[in-house]
């Protein structure tokens, strides 16, 4: 009876936390080391240094959650640790993103909480409903500011001038 229940307990724990690893565990981490994998010669592929070198410099134009990302892998000159070669040894290795940002969430958790945030269509929503902070988002989204922009009228008017340059909705026919 007592070996029916231990190994009862062993098979329990192992569906319990045998589950595969799958990319929405951890979105951010391999989009952005699936990007930047995308970026690397056969040159620089075969040297974790050069490779660690390169992650360095691709972080120098990361945004938002792929940026904290570089913070937290130490990719950026602020950052407090560095854990590259924990990323870049397995990929001189031609080991997948998924694997990586899998040995990644091992040795630092938040790596794999960061989430991106919900893109906002701007053909569904009224934009007097969204908040202050998600109409800032849009213009940083797009790379632009909003001089003297103080209240929500003035960054509705801001995004309404540009949302022809940057939002290209379809033409609608009526039939």
């Amino acid at each position: 009876m007592m070996k029916q229940y231990i190994f009862g307990m062993a098979l329990l724990s192992l569906i319990c936390f045998g589950a595969a690893f799958k990319e929405e565990d951890c979105e951010v981490c391999v989009a952005t080391i699936r990007e930047f994998n995308a970026t690397l010669t056969e040159d620089i592929r075969s040297n974790p240094m050069k490779i660690e070198e390169a992650f360095k410099q691709y972080c120098t134009t990361a945004k938002s959650k792929q940026q904290r990302l570089c913070y937290y892998l130490g990719g950026l000159e602020i950052s407090a640790t560095g854990i590259l070669g924990e990323m870049s040894k397995p990929l001189s290795s031609h080991v997948p993103p998924l694997r990586v940002c899998e040995k990644l969430k091992r040795l630092d958790a938040q790596i794999c909480d960061l989430r991106f945030e919900k893109q906002i269509d701007l053909s569904a929503v009224d934009l007097k409903k969204l908040k202050v902070r998600d109409l800032k988002k849009i213009l940083n989204d797009w790379d632009e500011i909003c001089d003297g922009c103080l209240e929500k009228t003035d960054y509705i008017r801001r995004i309404e001038e540009l949302k022809p340059k940057y939002y290209k909705e379809t033409a609608k026919t009526e039939l």
